[in-house]
């Protein structure tokens, strides 16, 4: 069986949609005739721990890490938080105003930290792995990024060794939402162009998981690109419910929850109807599944509709799926960012595999969009658009779902189906 080098930073027992992604095509890589090793971290501090992830994964796959150094202790120091504590690597995306020791810790990331906060880890990884696979034969390396240092790594071993690369975008270098505010200097900035460039150029393929992102890496380079998008894990859809129906109407958001991704335009609409449609607002209950942010907190106190909102805080993936299941509808926040077009989150698949209905809201012409109006049960809402809001709610409450519909066109975002791709990628190399 041919064997493939999977480095990635994200690995269990790390939680969150990062490495759910690698978790499930190394679970079936097996059935199209490769064999993944995996390349991770030694005894890193994840910020997310899900000891869920990954218990499905084959027996007998191979795991080398390497130690690295975490440059955080000084952004600690900088930003005034307490030794041990975790940093949140979108902590640019939390709506804080930022403060000093802030601006003073964003400026290192940005100029110092290059490509990323993982920087560190890129030479004794390289180093790790030209001796490994002196003994050991490996037919082609995939690096999966953020954190873009992974991409780095793959590159200087292919380059000694000559195997073939593929480079997994699943989030964007310097096209990400944030780029832009991490007080660069000119030289920095060049800095991250030129390296991505030539990731761009050197590799082998590249898969990324929509087609707009997709479209902006071609703009780039001239090599070959794949869309492979995230999806759902067929054994998902097994898991039960975990209470009798009632009488309440349970719209459900899972993941994190932030300025950008806080669902105001429902927040709106819930104070609407708590105020003209009392009997509608109290069928009516939605649950928080992942860490939210002050601001989205904040919000949910300005509209008064701390009776009607339940935070579970973050639970392991395997939790999380049980109450999407056991919902009338699911929420689906398309970040309101400047390339919130190009954003197609992990969690739109599993959304899709429940069979309920959804509510998203984002961009009608985004990549989101496309795939979900093709599907039944859906709703594409802008952000700002309170009566479309009001008429979904209504909508769905009325016609309330007894079973789950499963569209006919789902079976291509399954994991193995997108694995068979990510497989044909690999033998045409």
């Amino acid at each position: 069986m041919k064997k493939v080098l999977i480095i990635t930073y994200y690995w269990p027992p790390a939680g969150g949609s990062g490495v759910q992604r690698w978790v499930k095509f190394a679970k079936y890589l097996r059935d199209f005739g490769w064999e993944p090793v995996i390349f991770t971290v030694e005894s890193t501090d994840y910020p997310i721990i899900d000891n869920s992830i990954g218990l499905d994964l084959p027996d007998g796959i191979e795991v080398i890490k390497s130690k690295i150094v975490e440059p955080y202790q000084l952004y600690n120091f900088f930003s005034g938080k307490k030794k041990g504590q975790k940093i949140d690597a979108n902590f640019l995306s939390e709506g804080k105003k930022l403060n000093w020791k802030d601006k003073i810790a964003v400026w290192i990331r940005g100029n110092i930290f290059i490509p990323d906060a993982k920087f560190l880890w890129i030479g004794p990884s390289v180093r790790y792995l030209l001796n490994y696979l002196k003994e050991n034969h490996i037919n082609a390396v995939i690096s999966t990024g953020p954190p873009h240092s992974c991409h780095l790594i793959a590159q200087k071993v292919c380059k000694k060794t000559n195997i073939p690369w593929i480079v997994d975008y699943r989030d964007p270098w310097t096209q990400i939402d944030y780029f832009d505010e991490l007080m660069l200097t000119s030289w920095a900035k060049k800095r991250h162009i030129k390296l991505e460039k030539k990731v761009l150029d050197d590799c082998s393929h590249i898969i990324t998981v929509g087609n707009s992102m997709a479209d902006d890496i071609r703009k780039q380079t001239d090599t070959k690109v794949t869309v492979i998008t995230n999806g759902y894990d067929e054994a998902d859809r097994n898991i039960n419910i975990i209470n009798p129906r009632s009488d309440k109407f349970v719209l459900s958001y899972l993941g994190v929850m932030n300025v950008s991704r806080d669902p105001e335009v429902l927040w709106q609409t819930l104070k609407k109807l708590k105020l003209t449609q009392n009997e509608v607002y109290n069928k009516i209950e939605i649950n928080l599944i992942g860490q939210v942010e002050e601001y989205s907190q904040k919000n949910i106190v300005k509209y008064g509709l701390e009776e009607k909102v339940k935070l579970f805080g973050y639970l392991a993936h395997k939790d999380a799926i049980v109450y999407q299941n056991s919902s009338d509808a699911l929420l689906l926040v398309i970040n309101k960012t400047k390339n919130n077009k190009t954003i197609l989150t992990g969690k739109i698949f599993e959304y899709i595999a429940s069979g309920k209905p959804i509510i998203c809201i984002g961009p009608k012409n985004g990549d989101a969009a496309a795939i979900l109006s093709s599907l039944d049960n859906t709703y594409i809402i802008d952000y700002q658009n309170t009566e479309e809001m009001e008429k979904a709610i209504i909508s769905l409450i009325n016609n309330r779902l007894t079973t789950a519909i499963f569209s006919k066109n789902v079976e291509q975002y399954s994991r193995k189906t997108l694995t068979s791709k990510l497989a044909d990628v690999l033998n045409g190399l």
